[in-house]
């Protein structure tokens, strides 16, 4: 029989630091299709849980990778282009009868 180690442990899960990159982000993606039930219909207390064990996994996620690659269309610069080639000409402007 296995024994379970409870070192690095807390209620929400194995301290992030612990894990390796595919364990971290295993438990992010997981964590993230469980952001919106857990948004919509978990207790207080769940939905505060999944918040710091969310920011913790993300986190260490960053520490991990501070150069990570940042996709220009996903900057605030990057929406406002996309809104304004999105805005053809017409758009936006009332239709005479």
């Amino acid at each position: 029989m296995e024994e379970h180690d409870e070192r690095g442990t807390t209620m929400t899960g194995v301290d992030p630091g612990r894990l390796t990159d595919q364990q971290l982000m295993k438990e992010l993606q997981a964590i993230h299709r469980t952001r919106h039930d857990t948004l919509l219909h978990g207790s207080n207390d769940a939905l505060r849980a999944h918040n710091d064990r969310m920011a913790q996994l993300e986190g260490e996620y960053l520490r991990r990778h501070p150069r990570r690659l940042v996709v220009a269309s996903r900057t605030r610069d990057g929406a406002r282009e996309r809104g304004a080639a999105d805005v053809g000409p017409c758009q936006g402007a009332e239709t005479a009868l």
